[in-house]
């Protein structure tokens, strides 16, 4: 949270600016029908290509309200379809406009080609060399009267005139070839073509990337006869030239893969040098030297991401060290495009797309935007994107983009790995990437704890050390124990130097938490979610010491991404500030959740989302149940002003996970008190039936002197033989208590049919007969146990018991399910279903070792988006009002809260407790609570 809040504090100036925004995620998607869908022919759900499936493309062409799709590419990127399809008139709506469809999964996802070009239908994928046909095909160009297309595998360039209108056209005009049939022998001339893959056209001009060729050829007027000859040759002095391995200079290219200009200059994506040469004028003289280059230091550089000189350094010792990568630096470029105010290069070896926001008019410029990475200096995607990979594809990223287009709003990208068609529309600048969290873990830090044990000898010494991530050494925190100290003295000395009560400077790694009520230093990571789990830490002792320190683990752990949802999650967007204009809301509680609130609406994938509370620099809302389809969605906000103006944000990616909890907790500073209630003011225990089926086992359950036996049948499961013992316990007037099947797992709940202390003390014994392959365990004490007051909260004056059975409030639980297995889930409105389970099992832990018996995870009847989670507190728990308690999914952690433990006296429930103070607390006036 304080890194957030920092990052805001540093960053308002600005956000009001229409812009594009590094890191943001795209607004809408082409050719899939959700955002990582990822779906192509060959697919068991889509066995053949069709108008609204993309393969893997690479060209892009915007013209007329019409977006042209290359559906093939030179990467190995499958399926190559060897087509080019036609979208006319996107069905995605104005940035700014309100979208009111709450039904379809995605509004801002699919679009359906009208024309295809290259193929007889929307099914063909066959390639060929005819007048219609194409061969892997990697460029379009169209200025909505004339369409050219580089058809590489074919050594051509075909042209349309006028643009297609029905489907497997023929073309009008080849070059290349002297027909539509021809693949001649190459001999460079000035008609001749080597496996282009670059095409623009610029009023009457045509430009022909030949990158085989190593050259760019333009003719001044658009040809009109097959095979017509170029007027003007770049990248070689004249027509019939050639150099394998030309020189690398202003004047030469090593594999060109595209050509554009904005009508007063020309740009060329020079890939085998990886660079962008920049012609300041339209070239008119054959081997003219480009002006200006873009991602090397000059023009006799070609190394990928050369960063020497051209990205900021740190020195030491007087070397300078550069970063892998830079704003400036390109790793093979596939594309460059400007609108004649704005340069956006195809960064496609380091999977981004550099944005300048203005044309650069010097060497090495650096770059003003960064889309598809979170920031200039790294590359956090590989080839993890890749389906073939087994990889996931993101809303903020793009896998080796290999083209462009700009229709005036929309910046539209190609991304072959992804088989989609991503498409960035800028907008204010309202929440950070980081700024979408679980509302109730916030953020998770890595703990670790170091447990002191031994006497008290004076000379003997303690040394913790804490080495963080990007240290060399560690750091070490030397105590000499001194004849009047204690263990808590030690603790407290030593957490003073940690935190730098004499020196000033704390660990910049960790802080230090005194818990010498148990003996413990607990050491909190600075740094939120899993960057703290890189943090080391060890603890040793002199030689011969009386005294002992041991470390839990060798680095801290537990740190979490707070920013990875579930479906269902209630969620936090903290804002740089001007969400809205007018006064703060909060929906009413207990009621349906509105989609619009103080003039502002969430759109997640296009769809609104319910929203809980809105202020100029707060939301929060309902992530949408339907996304679990996906590994990832998008989200802007749009606000309605008092003036009736309207506002929308750039796009955050939010990443979807199937459950990924936190913890609703008290304000303050974490770990947080849990907001968490006593269960029951019975007695009650728990019975976990495990194991195999073998019929005729017998399973006894004895409750005092009355016992309870099942034999098992062939036709039985666990969850059978749990319900029949369950059948026979409370078929009996005589029993002590009821059973009732827990939420999770298959375990039997006791409760005590007396109230209170009069329900305690009863045994509870399991038995099975001998060999039995059916296990009967009580996960609780011996006895029927730990009434209290249900619904009172868990607090140091009324700590848990071990054993006892308390209630967790939730969210980021995920999907659940009813007995008969039918999913719960319901946007924004209170949950008034059936009893229910978390489809992904919930675990819990206390203190780092001590297991919590999960008794039931599910969603909390007359809430939204609250999970209520039910726990019997271990029997090995020790009186610790500091517990840390924290619940996990697979890998997914929660946060970690403070749940107070006591074990009481034999004589009363109300026994004396030890005086901790619980850590001081700061209010926000209840954004965190859950809303019942």
């Amino acid at each position: 949270m304080k890194c957030i809040v920092a990052l805001l504090l540093s960053s308002v100036a600005g956000w009001a600016q229409i812009r594009f925004v590094t890191g943001q995620a795209a607004r809408a998607v082409v050719g899939q029908s959700t955002f990582t869908s990822q779906n192509s022919a060959g697919d068991p759900a889509y066995p053949n290509p069709a108008a609204n499936l993309l393969g893997g493309v690479s060209g892009l062409a915007w013209a007329n309200g019409t977006l042209f799709v290359v559906d093939s590419n030179r990467m190995q990127a499958l399926p190559t379809q060897n087509r080019v399809l036609l979208f006319k008139n996107l069905p995605f709506p104005a940035p700014d406009a309100e979208i009111l469809n709450e039904y379809d999964r995605c509004p801002v996802c699919g679009g359906t080609a009208s024309v295809v070009v290259g193929q007889t239908d929307f099914t063909g994928v066959n390639p060929g060399r005819t007048q219609a046909g194409l061969q892997n095909p990697a460029a379009v160009a169209s200025d909505g009267h004339i369409l050219a297309i580089a058809d590489t595998d074919n050594n051509r360039v075909v042209i349309w005139n006028p643009v297609p209108q029905v489907n497997g056209a023929p073309a009008s005009v080849v070059l290349g070839q002297k027909d539509f049939t021809s693949l001649a022998p190459i001999v460079q001339t000035s008609s001749s073509l080597l496996g282009p893959q670059g095409v623009w056209i610029q009023g009457n001009r045509l430009f022909v990337a030949d990158s085989s060729g190593n050259r760019v050829l333009i003719w001044n007027s658009i040809p009109t006869q097959n095979n017509q000859p170029a007027d003007v040759v770049l990248g070689e002095p004249d027509f019939t030239s050639f150099q394998d391995t030309p020189p690398t200079d202003a004047v030469h290219m090593l594999t060109p893969v595209s050509v554009t200009s904005d009508g007063v200059r020309v740009y060329v994506t020079d890939i085998g040098n990886n660079r962008v040469l920049i012609w300041n004028s339209i070239p008119t003289q054959n081997g003219q030297p480009a002006d200006i280059v873009i991602g090397q230091p000059d023009f006799s550089g070609n190394a990928s991401n050369n960063v020497t000189g051209i990205c900021p350094s740190t020195t030491s010792g007087g070397t300078a060290t550069y970063p892998a990568m830079c704003g400036a630096t390109l790793s093979f470029p596939r594309y460059t495009l400007s609108d004649g105010q704005h340069l956006y290069i195809a960064d496609g070896g380091n999977d981004r797309v550099l944005i300048f926001n203005s044309i650069p008019t010097k060497n090495s410029a650096r770059a003003d935007v960064v889309l598809g990475q979170l920031d200039e200096y790294s590359n956090i995607n590989g080839t993890e994107a890749d389906p073939s990979q087994g990889g996931q594809a993101d809303t903020n990223q793009v896998t080796s983009p290999q083209s462009l287009a700009w229709d005036g709003t929309n910046l539209y990208v190609s991304d072959p790995f992804d088989r989609r068609v991503m498409v960035f529309t800028p907008g204010q600048n309202l929440v950070p990437n980081i700024g979408i969290t679980n509302a109730a873990s916030r953020e998770v830090f890595a703990l670790g704890s170091i447990t002191f044990g031994g006497t008290i000898n004076a000379s003997d010494t303690v040394t913790i050390t804490i080495q963080g991530p990007t240290q060399t050494s560690g750091t070490n925190y030397t105590y000499t124990v001194v004849k009047t100290d204690t263990i808590a003295s030690v603790i407290s000395n030593m957490v003073g130097q940690i935190n730098g009560a004499n020196s000033g400077a704390g660990d910049p790694n960790v802080y230090a938490l005194n818990e010498s009520a148990i003996s413990e230093i607990v050491l909190v990571a600075k740094a939120p979610g899993p960057q703290g789990n890189l943090v080391a830490y060890s603890a040793t002792s002199s030689a011969t010491a009386q005294i002992s320190a041991t470390a839990a683990g060798a680095n801290l752990d537990g740190g979490q991404n707070a920013s990875q949802m579930a479906p269902s999650t209630i969620m936090t967007i903290f804002s740089y500030g001007g969400i809205t204009d007018q006064d703060p809301a909060a929906a009413p509680a207990g009621q349906t959740l509105p989609r619009q609130l103080a003039g502002v609406e969430l759109y997640i994938d296009g769809t609104r989302a319910p929203l809980v509370y809105v202020s100029q620099n707060q939301i929060n809302a309902q992530m949408l149940s339907r996304v679990y389809d996906s590994t990832s969605v998008t989200t802007w906000i749009r606000s309605v002003r008092k003036d009736g103006s309207v506002i929308y944000s750039a796009a955050v990616a939010v990443p979807i996970v199937p459950g990924n909890p936190g913890i609703f907790a008290s304000p303050g500073t974490e770990p947080r008190a849990a907001v968490a209630v006593h269960a029951s003011s019975n007695a009650t225990n728990v019975v976990s039936v495990d194991g195999t089926v073998t019929a005729g086992n017998t399973a006894t359950i004895t409750v005092g002197s009355s016992s309870y036996t099942y034999t098992v049948v062939t036709a039985d499961t666990l969850t059978t033989i749990e319900n029949q013992l369950i059948k026979l316990i409370n078929a009996d007037p005589a029993s002590p208590v009821t059973a009732s099947a827990a939420g999770a797992f298959n375990r039997i709940v006791l409760t005590a049919k007396v109230a209170g202390a009069a329900g305690e003390g009863t045994s509870v014994t399991t038995s099975i007969s001998a060999g039995a392959t059916v296990l009967l365990t009580v996960l609780g004490p011996p006895t029927m146990c730990c009434a209290n007051k249900a619904g009172a909260p868990v607090t140091a004056a009324n700590p848990a018991a071990p054993g006892e059975l308390i209630n967790l409030f939730a969210t980021g639980i995920g999907i659940v399910q009813s007995s008969d297995g039918t999913w719960q889930n319901v946007d924004g409105v209170p949950y008034a279903g059936p009893p229910n389970s978390a489809v992904q099992p919930v675990d819990a832990l206390i203190n780092g070792s001590s297991t919590a018996n999960v008794i039931s995870a599910g969603l909390q009847p007359g809430a939204v988006g609250v999970y209520l989670v039910q726990l019997q507190m271990g029997n090995n728990l020790k009186t610790n009002l500091q517990s840390q308690l924290r619940i996990a999914q697979n890998t997914y952690t929660s946060n970690i809260v403070i749940l107070p433990v006591a074990v009481p006296t034999a004589t009363s429930a109300s026994t004396t407790l030890p005086a901790v103070a619980p850590p001081a607390r700061r209010g926000n006036g209840g954004r965190d609570a859950p809303r019942h």
